[in-house]
């Protein structure tokens, strides 16, 4: 039984004839040849794909491989296990993908509270660690019994001390509460009818990121769907255009979407056809919209600001 939509869900979906159509022109990893096609999203194995990715291609390497939980994706299925297992399962094949990443590369990878130390223990020999980032992930009910979970954690890592940090391209327009001035000027901040701005530095805590979720035009039903804006925030900061970006665990395609968005290559692989074809259906509808929510006019925006913004433009 197909899910039965309010008449303003923006979800991206596929229908029985696009799905068709997407299964028909999906590229498998048997496919692939020599070395993955850039800029395409492979269905298979990342066990087995690694050997496919040029050495020392990759600028940036963006990881949100299953969490240490007990969760299904569309067939496949991922259990929890023990922090020690887990860490081992994460190395076996995150040391196959670092022959791909140039010297100057870096690396974010996803996790929540469980998975957070694994990660660290697993990566902390093979990389220099840069910094942790906190994100805000305000979505679901609660639980009854605990705390809820309202945040995830982003590992920032680098593969040399020489990498690439574009801290312009990341600023976060914030509104000025107690606005300063200097000699009757506004210090460090902007002043127009619409309101007070001012550009700040990025922290390693994110509270600007919103969740998609039906109403947004970037939503799917993918469980665990990152957000477009986050992968802009990571790709703008640490690469640049032209630069190549891999995504072993692509999902329904954020990363690739993003990339193609902002002018940078991929190489992405997924394991789930579904998800694959998901992904394919993003990339062209990315053809004709570069938009990202949350990202206008080349800088991010505070967590509804902008449409703020624009209302008081419309008065």
């Amino acid at each position: 039984m197909s899910k039965v939509r309010a008449p303003r869900n923006k979800t991206i979906t596929l229908s029985e004839k696009e799905k068709k159509v997407f299964q028909k022109n999906i590229r498998h990893l048997h496919q692939v040849g020599e070395e993955l096609p850039i800029n395409e999203v492979i269905l298979g194995d990342i066990l087995k794909a690694y050997k496919f990715i040029p050495q020392n291609s990759v600028d940036l390497l963006f990881l949100d491989p299953p969490y240490n939980l007990s969760k299904q994706f569309h067939g496949n299925s991922f259990n929890k296990t023990s922090e020690e297992k887990y860490t081992e399962w994460f190395k076996s094949w995150f040391d196959l993908l670092l022959p791909a990443l140039k010297q100057t590369a870096t690396v974010y990878i996803c996790c929540d509270w469980q998975t957070s130390i694994s990660i660290y223990h697993a990566i902390k020999d093979k990389l220099i660690i840069q910094n942790r980032i906190t994100w805000e992930r305000e979505k679901g009910r609660g639980a009854k019994s605990n705390y809820k979970n309202s945040y995830e954690d982003i590992w920032f890592a680098t593969k040399s001390s020489n990498y690439k940090f574009n801290i312009d391209a990341v600023k976060l327009k914030r509104k000025v509460i107690a606005p300063y001035r200097e000699n009757g000027t506004p210090k460090d901040w902007e002043e127009s009818g619409d309101g007070n701005f001012r550009l700040t530095h990025p922290g390693n805590l994110w509270t600007d990121i919103s969740i998609p979720f039906w109403s947004m035009p970037e939503n799917t039903d993918h469980p665990t769907q990152k957000p477009e804006k986050l992968l802009a925030k990571l790709i703008l900061a640490s690469t640049d255009k032209g630069d190549v970006v891999l995504d072993p665990f692509a999902g329904s395609g954020t990363t690739a979407v993003v990339a193609k968005k902002l002018n940078r290559n991929f190489y992405a692989v997924e394991i789930s056809e579904e998800y694959v074809c998901l992904a394919n259906k993003r990339l062209e509808i990315a053809e004709t919209n570069k938009s990202i929510q949350g990202y206008q006019d080349g800088v991010f925006w505070e967590r509804n600001t902008y449409s703020l913004r624009k209302k008081n433009n419309n008065k």
